[in-house]
């Protein structure tokens, strides 16, 4: 029988190795590789005791959706697809002092005040640090209890004794297991921790809120398997500079994906905002050029947000290209087709776009948006304050239609917004009295709205 071979493992990013070395190839740290222990070589012994028999089902079973319990903070629970499900396993991720501490000392509250058993346990700070929290928050009568503690087989038979019915882990890289020889915040220790939580989770019924660390890419720090273990993943995205906060799921098994879940930092904690597009555009108030308002849509809600664009002669040898909060080769891909399909160049000039308010925006959608922007600061014409801009573009300079065109044209329409420029063929079914342009490529846009082209 062959004997298993020892794995070596980087307790930064995880890279496994077949030997030990001094620095990782995967992200360059020195001294980060470890041994793991291998697992057992039971060959054809370890099956073959039988094991139980499966139920089965069809696709044609119907099962109730599971129940939900809501935290009565409404950005929240559209953030989870409704409220918090029962033994579900959540993973909440975010930049060092965004506030995800405070966000989710504020559910626990709210949780616990509409009658949910809840624990806080910090491996980060004492129980007299987060009551001084607290009550800053305002949160000091809240029925929640409180612990510290990094062990996790204590932790876990506190759950087990307490049984609450939802448990705040602050934070998961602070946790380790007895049963693993590894440092905590080691990939082994982070992946057997949340391993064992989320096992629990199952188990015993208890939601289980996990915070994460991420890297300095923006990724949850530790072994990607553990967005695998979990059924919601959620980041907590927002600028140091901005009062906004976007809570944002990328992964949830009980609800819609790339949902969004707007907050404002005040001096009492997080404010929810429940007209994001209304805050987003709030400083709009007389026309300007470089600015142009995208209909957007964050999951299920149509979002308008200012694209901003700045262009000015360079004075250096490589002019600079500064996006803030879009995609930098999406803006190269714009610059490109602008020159190459419209003839209208962009070399010798720096060129700085953002996105106004601290939202990140992924979508194609926001192309036409974006390339309108460029072009208002550039040619020094405002775009009309009452016009709205969604389409992408494409590489032969098409504008091709996107989706949900009525829940954006809506949108803007209840915001007083009176003017459209869509892709043509869009499915914009009402008007919403609205005038609405319908464009068929990238130069009828730049010889109807700037005489170019």
């Amino acid at each position: 029988m062959s004997k298993s071979s020892p794995i070596f493992v980087c307790n930064s990013c995880g890279t496994a190795h077949k030997k030990w070395q001094g620095r990782c190839e995967g992200c360059g740290a020195w001294n980060s590789i470890v041994e793991e222990a291998p697992l057992s070589d039971g060959g054809p012994k370890a099956l073959r005791s039988k094991g139980r028999t499966i139920v089965l089902s069809d696709l044609a079973t119907q099962e109730d959706p599971p129940p939900r319990a809501s935290s009565g903070i409404d950005e929240l629970d559209r953030v989870l697809g409704g409220g918090l499900v029962p033994a579900s396993a959540i993973l909440v991720g975010g930049d060092p002092g965004i506030g995800k501490s405070t966000l989710l000392l504020q559910a626990a509250a709210s949780f616990a005040r509409n009658g949910l058993k809840c624990l806080y346990i910090s491996g980060e700070e004492a129980t007299a640090q987060v009551r001084m929290r607290a009550q800053r928050l305002g949160l000091q009568d809240a029925p929640v209890s409180l612990g510290a503690e990094t062990n996790l087989r204590d932790i876990l038979t506190t759950l087990d004794a307490e049984r609450p019915a939802l448990a705040i882990i602050d934070s998961i890289q602070t946790m380790w297991l007895d049963t693993v020889e590894a440092a905590p915040g080691s990939v082994s220790q982070v992946r057997a921790s949340a391993h064992e939580l989320v096992t629990f989770a199952k188990r015993r019924g208890v939601a289980i809120i996990l915070v994460g660390h991420v890297t300095k890419e923006g990724q949850i720090a530790g072994p990607r398997v553990v967005e695998h273990m979990v059924d919601t993943v959620l980041y907590f995205e927002g600028e140091r500079g901005h009062q906004f906060r976007i809570l944002r799921a990328v992964k949830n098994r009980f609800g819609p994906a790339d949902e969004i879940g707007v907050f404002e930092m005040t001096g009492d904690g997080l404010a929810q905002v429940l007209n994001p597009s209304a805050l987003f555009l709030s400083d709009r108030d007389r026309p300007a050029s470089g600015s142009a308002v995208f209909a957007g849509i964050e999951g299920t809600r149509p979002v308008l947000t200012e694209i901003q664009a700045l262009v000015a002669p360079s004075t250096l040898g490589t002019p600079r290209r500064t996006v803030v909060g879009l995609d930098s080769g999406r803006l190269s891909t714009i610059l490109a087709v602008l020159e190459a399909r419209c003839g209208i160049p962009f070399t010798g000039l720096d060129v700085f776009l953002n996105v106004a308010g601290g939202l990140r925006v992924n979508e194609p959608a926001a192309d036409l948006a974006v390339a309108g922007a460029l072009l208002s600061a550039r040619e020094d014409v405002a775009i009309p304050p009452d016009m709205v801009l969604f389409g992408e573009i494409s590489l032969s300079g098409a504008l091709r239609p996107v989706g949900q065109t009525e829940n954006r044209l809506k949108e803007a329409s209840k915001l007083g917004f009176q003017q459209a420029t869509v892709p043509s063929r869009s499915k914009t079914g009402t008007d919403e009295g609205m005038r609405i342009r319908e464009m068929a490529d990238l130069t009828a846009f730049v010889g109807e709205m700037f005489g170019a082209g």
